[in-house]
């Protein structure tokens, strides 16, 4: 009877050994700059199944999300946020377990996808939600199956809405305040959440990259994401600290004279954040592709470039062909590519060669990946920039720290 019980206590303690496994990951800041919510992004291929996760610093629950790229069922990833004052380095516990779920915590990101609800007639409460949608290439009207005409997202600084069809443009939400506000008013902002200083669309986009959409080059011009075999849009991870959305466009013709391709456009918005990672994936190497993005050149917009990678611009323009309802809005873009990727910058303004209201890159990969960033500002922004210098200012740190990243250890 009493080797039973021990045999069954021992049984016990191994269970409990195989559903858990404690890492530490020392995370350290290498400048004299303090970081705030910076993404720490850990794979969990050696983990086995990982159903739960509980991380801690100084024995203080920190919130963590859990992520399932592929959509198999089983996460690929755990990630959390670290705060750390200039060169000041940190250990995180991070204990996985094998049963249970995701712990939750507060949202600090938002997405969202809706089909419309005839019977609802307020545009900003429309709710038949969905994750995912396809359209096949010669879909007549992609772009009004959705309600707010593609995938949604936000952190608390920035919201971005792309357009689900060929142009694939990344349309552009300016906020008052800092929170998030999209589930409340769904782009479609209302005369009462105006008086309550809810946010916007603030900018006009037509055929323009918009925000770093990406495109093809025909050697003169960017050409449309077009024609496909199906395109697809969908929310991967929904929050609380990252969102994931991707836009899926399978057999493109982005060449007349190269192979069709299939794409995946990945973007991911952490929370604390005004910038977005764009990462672009292929089927195939496509290093005799050439590609293009940029961002649109406001109207009347002054422009700032480093040749090297990084541009924005500064500009108003109303946000709308109706320009009695609708005021003047006042932006700065951003954009940076990574050098190993432009084949070429070609100008803007006065002394744009190609068509279009752009500044426009030239882009290529070695493989079959790249990846770049965006970001915008909105001069109503309570928290933000009001000046071409100041935006022009951040951009400049705003390179800087990604060129040093926290390290990362474990």
């Amino acid at each position: 009877m009493k080797r039973s019980i021990i045999c069954a206590i021992m049984a016990a303690i191994s269970v409990i050994a195989v559903a858990q496994k404690t890492i530490i990951v020392s995370v350290s800041n290498p400048t004299n700059e303090p970081r705030t919510d910076q993404p720490v992004v850990l794979p969990l291929g050696a983990y086995g199944d990982v159903r739960s996760a509980l991380v801690t610093v100084d024995d203080q629950e920190i919130p963590c999300q859990l992520d399932d790229l592929n959509q198999d069922d089983q996460y690929d990833e755990l990630c959390f946020l670290a705060d750390l004052k200039g060169k000041e380095k940190k250990q995180y516990k991070v204990t996985y377990y094998a049963e249970g779920e995701p712990r939750p915590y507060p949202a600090r990101v938002y997405a969202e996808m809706l089909m419309r609800n005839d019977k609802v007639k307020e545009k900003n409460r429309h709710d038949n939600f969905i994750e995912s949608i396809t359209a096949r290439g010669d879909c007549a009207n992609s772009y009004n199956l959705q309600h707010h005409h593609g995938v949604d997202f936000e952190s608390e600084l920035n919201g971005i809405r792309i357009y689900f069809d060929k142009r694939q443009t990344l349309d552009l939400y300016g906020k008052f305040k800092k929170r998030l506000e999209l589930r409340d008013t769904q782009f479609y902002t209302s005369p009462e959440q105006k008086n309550q200083n809810y946010g916007d669309d603030v900018l006009w986009v037509g055929n323009t990259f918009g925000l770093g959409a990406f495109r093809g080059w025909d050697g003169k011009e960017p050409t449309m994401i077009d024609p496909v075999r199906s395109r697809t849009q969908r929310i991967i991870s929904y929050g609380p600290l990252r969102t994931i959305v991707e836009i899926v466009d399978r057999g493109w013709k982005a060449s007349s004279t190269l192979s069709p391709i299939n794409m995946t456009l990945r973007y991911t918005q952490y929370a604390g954040h005004r910038d977005t990672d764009v990462d672009v994936f292929f089927d195939k190497d496509v290093s005799d592709y050439r590609f293009s993005t940029g961002i649109i050149d406001i109207k009347g917009s002054e422009e700032y470039s480093d040749k090297q990678g990084l541009r924005g611009c500064w500009g108003t323009d109303y946000p709308s062909t109706d320009t009695v309802n609708w005021k003047r809005e006042t932006l700065g873009l951003g954009i940076l590519i990574p050098q190993k990727n432009i084949a070429e910058e070609l100008p803007g303004g006065k002394d744009r060669q190609v068509q279009g209201q752009n500044y426009t890159f030239v882009v290529k990969t070695s493989g079959n990946h790249m990846s770049y960033k965006i970001v915008y500002t909105s001069a109503n922004e309570e928290f933000g920039f009001h000046s071409a210098q100041e935006w022009f200012k951040f951009l400049r740190e705003w390179k800087r720290e990604i060129e040093q990243p926290v390290i990362i250890s474990y």
